[in-house]
């Protein structure tokens, strides 16, 4: 749905569950300009040579390269017409900053790339230039996943020497016909910023609307029809495990055009606007053919309820229709006919989601696009509006005679009653619900009125687990032995799930009870292993196995010791780290997983030690764990629970603590005295 602009290949993070990753590329665009000589010695222009003697911001000893100057010019020409041209330059610090060597500049039948240059300026040496005819154009690579045809293209080169000590930029330029009069500025970096500027040029009468997000506004220097905006000395964005996405903690500067008279047809305001922009795009997409008419009546034929119905129509959309993407020109953003849809039995996110309107409405329910960004926090409460979104979901008006505990991502809106959020694109998500990394989210809901901003409901810890139940015996000489039933539900089930489908053997199929096992114990055999309700989403997928472990208890003297934790790990590592924490730690979604595990004694044995009780209780997650004797058997329990999506810095060391308590109670052991 998203169309990109530059990026350097190695640097760029994935927007969304569906980018194709960087890696991926660069063996692309290394392959394909490997042909391609190192250009003679030829000067950097002055805009590079003035920053050879410039201080350097601040950077530690794991900084691999600085941004030295970053400069944006967009010249707005018409509505249909926008140029710009991009400056950036790079002091290498260490080995791994020679990556920003590699550029690479997007391109489609919308936005034309018309020059494109790179330069090295070495320590020592002359200067090294590469011209746009020395690059190469790459097409995206197909994988599962992507689009299958696109008009998106990439303009590559490859700077010379880019080497520790060297300073390397670029300079480009598009002309692009806009699908919306707005466009981004990004200040920060993934590594830290000396200088960037941004400058705006408008044609007489225009006007422009700047949001500042994540930054400190700042105030442009205004010379006529041109507006520029500079900062300076800004620190990077370094990774953190499980942090925010990169856009939802980048600051940045959102900037929407407006000619004389106000919002051209390709532009907008705030959130209604941009839903009554999206609404004209999708505007007759959703009629129904004949076809999908005669096929909705045999789809809901056997349904005798509007649920029932409802049901059906998601099915028919999740198992018959496929996920490919044909995204040309404006494809990216508008949806093709629910016609052409049902015709072909496959489309994209917002193809898929036409259709199932379609159907819907044939069976007297109205639902609404809701376009939405994969990543969690990419947009939040206070992102102004501007298309920061990736993805497409319904959400679909309930009527009134439809009520059932099922349905459980649906929320009351003032105006449209109660609405169920849900995603025809994910096969396996059963109807009602909606995956975790889409809670909690908000989403631009194109309704009757315009657009409106609004948040996916996040469902209950309980609908998203594992439960473990063991029962195992051990015997005299430490080996350990018995059954599991385990079953998921929520994402812990459709993610395991979407691992199994894809497997295509079927002795793969064990390979996470495998995993599950190593990560676990040694020496263990899998004596028996099955698989249930692997493609019945609306039944909890289950694995049921046997195993028998060697030497699992440990020998002290005459007594045994033994783990009551047998199978799991609930710890994390993720804050142990010397730096201090940036940024919030996010996790996937609300979680509840529960462990039984019952261990029978070698006869003649009883308990001389338990671990103590665990009761961890914080407001984003819980931890309680219980070990009892129970006549020859030892009764292991527990429950993880996480509350919150999110926990900020200022409580990453509750988080930290939290980690501790589970991992020194997984590693206790209860002692065993022999028979006298």
């Amino acid at each position: 749905m998203r169309t990109r602009s530059s990026y350097n290949l190695l640097r760029l993070a994935p927007a969304s569950k569906t980018s194709i990753p960087p890696l991926v590329w660069v063996g692309a665009a290394m392959l394909a300009l490997w042909a391609v000589p190192l250009m003679a010695a030829n000067d950097a222009p002055q805009w590079m040579r003035a920053l050879t003697g410039v201080s350097m911001p601040a950077a530690d000893e794991k900084t691999d390269a600085v941004l030295l100057y970053d400069e944006s010019i967009v010249s707005v020409q018409s509505v249909d017409r926008m140029k710009t041209t991009v400056r950036r330059a790079y002091k290498i610090l260490r080995p791994g900053g020679r990556d920003y060597g590699i550029v690479a500049v997007s391109m489609n039948s919308n936005r034309k790339v018309t020059s494109l240059h790179g330069w090295c300026i070495p320590a020592q040496g002359k200067d090294y230039e590469v011209k746009d005819k020395d690059g190469a154009e790459i097409s995206p690579p197909k994988i599962e996943g992507s689009e299958l045809v696109t008009d998106v293209k990439y303009k590559v080169i490859r700077i010379p020497a880019p080497d520790p000590g060297n300073i390397i930029g670029y300079e480009y330029e598009t002309d692009e016909r806009p699908l919306a009069l707005e466009d981004t500025w990004v200040l920060q970096s993934e590594v830290p910023v000396r200088e960037s500027r941004y400058t705006l040029q408008l044609p007489a009468g225009w006007e422009y609307k700047a949001s500042w997000l994540n930054a400190t506004e700042v105030k442009p220097a205004v010379a006529g029809s041109q507006s520029q905006w500079v900062v300076n000395n800004l620190a990077a964005i370094r990774k953190e495990e499980e942090m925010p996405p990169f856009r939802g903690v980048a600051g940045q500067m959102v900037v929407s055009f407006f000619p004389p008279g106000g919002a051209a047809a390709n532009g907008f305001s705030d959130w209604r606007q941009m839903g009554t922009w999206y609404a004209g795009l999708t505007a007759g997409r959703a009629d129904a053919s004949p076809e999908i008419k005669q096929r909705v009546m045999a789809v809901t034929a056997a349904g005798n309820s509007t649920l029932q119905k409802m049901r059906q129509v998601a099915q028919f959309m999740q198992r018959e229709v496929r996920y490919v993407a044909i995204e040309l020109g404006i494809g990216g953003l508008q949806p093709h006919p629910a016609s052409e849809v049902f015709a072909h039995r496959y489309g994209d996110c917002k193809d898929k989601a036409t259709l199932m309107r379609s159907m819907l409405h044939e069976i007297g329910v109205e639902s609404y696009y809701v376009i939405i960004n994969t990543e969690r926090g990419s947009v939040t409460a206070d992102t102004p509006a501007h298309n920061a979104f990736d993805h497409v979901i319904l959400a679909i008006r309930l009527p009134e005679d439809v009520k059932d505990s099922s349905l459980v991502a649906t929320v009351s809106h003032p105006k449209l009653g109660r609405i169920l959020f849900f995603d025809p694109t994910n096969e396996l998500i059963p109807f009602g619900h909606i995956a975790g990394h889409l809670q909690a989210s908000y989403g631009l809901l194109v309704g009757p009125d315009g657009g409106e901003l609004i948040q996916v409901p996040r469902e209950p810890s309980s609908q998203n687990g594992i439960h473990r139940e063991a029962r195992l015996a051990l015997d005299s000489n430490g080996q350990l032995g018995g059954v599991v039933a385990e079953t998921r539900t929520g994402d812990r089930a459709w993610m395991e799930r979407s691992l199994l489908l894809s497997v295509t053997r079927e002795s793969e199929k064990i390979h996470p009870i495998e995993t599950l096992l190593a990560n676990s114990m040694a020496n263990f055999r899998i004596i028996d292993a099955q698989v249930a309700n692997l493609k019945e989403t609306d039944k909890p997928f289950a694995f049921n196995y046997s195993f028998e472990a060697r030497d699992y208890a440990r020998h002290a003297g005459n007594l045994l010791l033994v783990r009551p934790r047998v199978l799991g790990s609930k710890s994390s590592g993720i804050l142990e780290t010397k730096e201090a924490r940036r940024f919030a730690v996010e996790f996937e979604g609300p979680v509840k997983d529960v462990d039984d595990f019952e261990i029978t004694l070698p006869p003649g044995y009883v308990v001389d030690e338990l671990p103590p009780p665990v009761d961890a209780d914080f407001e984003f997650a819980s931890y309680h764990s219980r070990t009892e004797a129970k006549g020859n058997v030892i009764a292991y329990t527990r429950t993880f629970e996480i509350k919150e999506l999110s926990v900020p810095v200022s409580k990453v060391d509750e988080l930290k603590k939290f980690y501790r308590i589970i991992a020194s109670d997984e590693r206790n052991t209860a002692v065993l005295k022999p028979p006298r």
